[in-house]
């Protein structure tokens, strides 16, 4: 039981990180071709900000 309880949390912070990294980008590209950027700096900045906030979640999780 607590097995399939760990299998899914893990498979939700899957999930989560999918959805938050394709949100981010999309939303980078949009600011980015809103603002005319040369370097696309909202592309790779807004995913780092996600990646850095998930594993400071999954640190505090798994701390537990």
């Amino acid at each position: 039981m607590d097995n399939k309880r760990l299998l899914l949390q893990y498979a939700g912070f899957a999930a989560q990180l999918i959805i938050a990294l394709g949100i981010s980008v999309a939303i980078g590209l949009w600011i980015d071709k809103k603002y005319f950027h040369a370097t696309p700096w909202f592309v790779w900045l807004l995913p780092l900000i996600i990646l850095i906030g998930l594993i400071i979640k999954v640190i505090k999780d798994t701390s537990k």
